[in-house]
């Protein structure tokens, strides 16, 4: 008969949880079963001195862990391990009691079990708290994979990583720590104590979460400790001590912008980046070394790879970022600490918009990318589509925020008079004109003097000082509008100065490719040691570069960024000065395909974007117009460079089909518009850089035979020898700068002319196109063209053949285009440079430079329809003898075809005259007041007198063999031979 199993008493049960949870005995034979169990000699002497039982009970325990914790035991873990295991044995032995039938004694045991639990946790925090508490056993054996980091790291972390998930770094490994956590211990260890007994712990965790990305790269395993930082602000308690942490804004007499990045416990969080940065502070994995080494010999698929991966890896970056700041700024309590933080990175950055900036004393262009992308983040609530918030960003913050010092700044759309005039509308008592104001509002308009009220195109300073109250100004402001102007800030210092520091670095790799050119055309000639060793210098220096624009094109080239370019460069609605939109067109010039080094994915941006497709040519056209007239008085030569940028992407987005076609129909649709006036401003520019190169290459070569005579030159003053040299070498550069632009220009001119004729044969515009070719045709094949050879003609980008071309080209494209026959007559009209003589002789040139037959032949016949239209010029001028003067234009002086009344003056001129005009000048020539084409009044009385006189003409002519209607058509394709600049 089988014997039943005694039945433990809740008491033994009891004794056999708690020993299994704490691994401890008070009978020292148990201790053979498991190494790892502790006899408590200590505590059984203790209890048999008192004449208790032998067993453990919720009583007993925490005498029962003091005495573990305390003791040397030769198989014990080390403290916070071992607390660790007990609580994750309490968790399992919790689990088992769930199972029992007895739900009274299943109540009673959990209870013991989560007291003991309880317990565990807070002798936790004791330890964390006070690592030497319970004697020399080391807990600080974890380490974190980053040599710069040296600290003792906290034994919580690794299971803190657990708990968030196992980092990938930019290689795709993984990287687990292998410490699972118990259960519920996180939670139940930051949740249920007091700020004071966790700030210490919280504070040495994120000095090791800050040591554990310090001068990590976009590449390295960050994702791990950024995932634990937000995890600890998930909690009230971290987002406390988080910002109560002396390093959270250091205090230090040698502060700025470099210190505050390295030594804040956010700043390194910020600094991990895919840009480079200074040799001191450089990150690891080296980015470029790993993903774009040697980029010219690999795959375009590796790079998309590299690109695509650096771009996700960032994507994480600004989203786990962005939700750290979230978690500190729901939390009204720590909302301001925040924005201290962010005002603190700003103003100690400020110098970060200086055009050169000391790397050891600003943060990183990687830091502030990041943070410019945050802040959108950040921004993007209340930026919504319908502007629902606008009223809670107040403008005046810009001149009374004590947060930020905006000095210095670039005002977007305000000129100094209305600046003045806001500050006066705020200020009722000032409105007339009185000079009582304030250090600040004196500052403020001393330095918006030089700002145009026509144009805003210089760069006005904001006020020193900030007055405590004009115009109703604030001391607070809501957090709207902090972050908004916080953002604005940190987009000039962060993405802005990031482009413009890219496209320093894309100017300084073609400079450098120019000169590795030259060294090595002449090793070729006269090779060198030396020579193979500079070569060899800038090789590598061109690689490392090359790396560096790749790094910097896989972070900042974002869709958004393409989009806010392309929609702000053509809004003056917004950004009034032209010069900073501008800006945006030198980002576009780098980051244009088919420059060296260039990949598929700045391709893309360009062809493949929905946006570019539709509106990048458009708004270059209209922001090629709109920096004719910028305010500023430079405006004349700045538009040059500025114009030479969008050239060179104008030129670059013709060869793509889409962007071609889409060209093809702005020409169709703004032909009396924008295109009309880039046309107009396009010929102008031709003709003055073309006019310019010539007359300085003849200057040039007067100089040039004075310093080859050399007994007369070397008879002269030396001061003298050395201004004309000056004025020499000064030549040489503006007419090799001058003629680029020409062939730039004239080149546009010959590429878009295959395709897109009408607008050069309107009526304002028929004329001015054909004076500009026959004055290049005058200077390159007429009777001077032999005082411009030139020794080196390659060497100031003079090349007379190519240019001959495009001009014979522009004119085969516009005759093939006149279904109206109109262009022979307005070629020969023109009474400055047209001869019938220079066709020929541009013709043999022609032939001997082996352009193409065809061409040539075409160009032939149209000299031979201007040389007809010529003559029947002169048979109309004849037929209709004295013309009055009432029936002459008074600008041109010619006969009129189709009369207007300007509204200002009331004077009566021809309609396709004054549209010429208005092309360059909104103004009325007479008086300078305002005047549009379509403010122009049709003067139908006029225009029939001038009808009937010439049909009286061509009457009394009749029986000379004219008829009426070959002189109403010569009038209508005759008008004149001035040019309007």
């Amino acid at each position: 008969m089988a014997t039943t199993k005694p039945q433990r008493s809740p008491e033994e049960i009891e004794d056999i949880i708690l020993r299994k949870i704490f691994l401890v005995t008070l009978n020292e034979a148990t201790t053979d079963a498991d190494p790892r169990i502790a006899y408590l000699e200590l505590t059984a002497a203790e209890l048999l001195s008192e004449g208790k039982d032998m067993r453990l009970s919720r009583d007993l325990m925490e005498r029962v862990l003091v005495d573990r914790l305390s003791g040397n035991f030769p198989a014990a873990e080390p403290p916070f391990l071992y607390l660790i295991n007990c609580y994750r044995r309490a968790h399992d032995e919790l689990k088992k009691i769930g199972n029992m039938k007895d739900k009274n004694l299943r109540s009673e045991l959990e209870a013991v079990v989560k007291q003991a639990k309880k317990m565990i946790v807070s002798y936790c925090r004791i330890h964390l708290a006070n690592p030497d508490f319970f004697g020399s056993n080391n807990d600080n054996n974890y380490e974190i994979n980053n040599s710069n980091n040296k600290s003792s790291i906290s034994p919580l972390l690794p299971f803190i990583f657990a708990e968030v998930g196992g980092g990938i770094d930019g290689f795709g490994n993984s990287t687990s720590s292998g410490s699972q956590c118990p259960p519920g211990f996180l939670k139940e260890f930051f949740e249920e104590a007091d700020f004071d007994t966790l700030d210490p712990i919280l504070k040495g965790l994120y000095e090791n979460l800050r040591g554990s990305v310090l001068n990590v790269s976009a590449l390295g395993n960050f994702q791990q400790p950024l995932r634990a930082l937000l995890y600890l602000v998930s909690f009230p308690v971290g987002v406390k001590s988080l910002v109560n942490h002396q390093w959270w804004i250091p205090k230090s007499v040698y502060l700025n912008g470099r210190v505050i990045e390295m030594t804040s416990i956010l700043g390194p969080f910020f600094h991990v980046s895919a840009l480079p940065d200074h040799a001191i502070f450089k990150s690891q994995p080296d980015v470029g070394q790993q993903c774009f080494s040697e980029a010219s010999t690999r795959r375009p698929a590796d790079l998309l790879s590299s690109f695509t991966t650096i771009k996700t890896v960032m994507r994480g970056l600004y989203k786990d970022l962005g939700d750290v700041l979230l978690a500190l700024l729901k939390n009204t309590d720590t909302r301001e600490n925040v924005l201290e933080y962010l005002a603190e990175v700003i103003n100690r950055n400020s110098s970060r918009a200086h055009i050169q900036v000391e790397p050891l004393s600003c943060a990183s262009s990687g830091m502030f990318v990041n943070l410019s992308a945050v802040m959108l983040r950040l921004c993007d609530p209340f930026l919504d589509a319908n502007l629902t918030k606008r009223d809670k960003i107040d403008p005046k913050y810009v001149f009374y925020s004590s947060r930020l010092d905006l000095r210095s700044l670039t005002a977007l759309h305000a000129s100094s008079e209305e600046v003045s005039e806001w500050i006066n509308k705020g200020n009722p008592a000032k409105a007339d004109g009185s000079k009582h104001f304030s250090d600040g509002e004196n500052q403020l308009l001393q330095s918006q003097e030089a700002t145009s009220s026509s144009g805003g195109a210089s760069e006005p300073s904001l006020p020193a000082g900030r007055p405590a109250s004009i115009g109703g100004g604030k001391s607070k402001y809501p957090f709207i509008c902090e972050c908004f102007f916080m953002t604005a800030r940190v987009l000039n210092l962060g993405l802005l100065k990031a482009f413009s520091d890219f496209k320093h670095l894309v100017q300084d790799i073609s400079r450098a490719e120019d000169t590795l050119a030259t060294l090595k055309a002449t090793q070729g000639q006269t090779p060198s040691s030396q020579l193979n060793l500079e070569i060899t210098r800038i090789e590598k220096e061109i690689e490392l570069s090359s790396q560096e624009k790749l790094c910097y094109e896989a972070q900042i080239l974002r869709d958004d960024f393409m989009n806010f370019i392309i929609m702000f460069m053509a809004s003056p609605k917004y950004i009034r000065n032209p010069y900073l939109r501008s800006k945006m067109v030198e980002v576009l010039n780098c980051w244009m395909p088919r420059r060296s080094g260039s990949s598929s994915a700045t391709a893309t941006l360009f062809e493949g974007h929905q946006m570019s497709l539709e509106y990048l040519v458009r708004n270059l056209l209209k922001l090629y117009v709109d920096i004719e007239f910028t305010g500023s008085h430079t405006q004349f030569y700045d538009k040059f460079n500025i114009r030479h940028n969008i050239a060179e992407l104008l030129e670059y987005l013709w060869q793509v089909p889409s962007h071609r076609n889409a060209w093809r129909q702005i020409a169709k649709e703004e032909e009396k518009g924008v295109y009309l006036n880039f046309l107009n401003f396009l010929i102008n520019d031709s003709i003055y850089l073309l006019d310019e190169s010539l007359n300085k290459i003849l200057e040039l070569k007067v100089i040039e035979a004075e310093m080859s005579n050399t007994a007369e030159w070397e008879r002269r003053p030396a001061q003298e020898r050395q201004e004309r040299t000056r004025l020499f070498h000064s030549q040489e550069n503006i007419i090799r700068i001058d003629m680029k632009l020409a062939n730039e220009d004239v080149s546009m001119l010959a590429f878009t002319s295959e395709q897109i004729v009408a607008p050069f044969l309107l009526p304002e515009m028929i004329e001015r196109v054909a004076s500009m070719l026959n004055y290049f045709l005058l200077q390159l094949v007429g009777p001077q063209r032999k005082s411009l050879t030139l020794k080196d003609p390659e060497k100031y980008e003079f090349r007379p053949k190519q240019l001959l071309k495009q001009i014979v080209c522009i004119y085969v494209h516009l005759a093939r285009g006149d279904t109206q026959n109109l262009f022979p007559a307005a070629i020969s009209s023109d009474g400055r440079s047209y001869n019938e003589q220079l066709f020929s002789a541009a013709a043999d040139v022609l032939w001997k430079i082996g352009e193409d037959g065809r061409i040539i032949q075409e160009f032939i016949e149209l000299g031979a329809k201007a040389k007809a239209a010529a003559s029947e010029a002169m048979d109309a001028e004849a037929a209709l003898g004295d013309i009055p003067d009432e029936f002459l234009d008074p600008i041109q002086y010619t006969l009129m075809k189709d009369p207007v009344i300007l509204p200002s003056s009331r004077i009566t001129v021809d309609r396709p005259v004054i549209q010429r005009h208005l092309l360059s000048d909104a103004t009325d020539p007479f008086n300078r007041s305002h005047l549009t084409a379509d403010m122009l009044i049709p003067n139908t009385e006029l225009k029939a007198k001038i009808e009937e006189f010439i049909k009286s003409q061509g009457l009394k002519r009749h029986g000379e063999g004219l008829n009426i209607q070959s002189i109403k058509d010569t009038i209508q394709t005759t008008n004149g031979d001035m040019l309007i600049d």
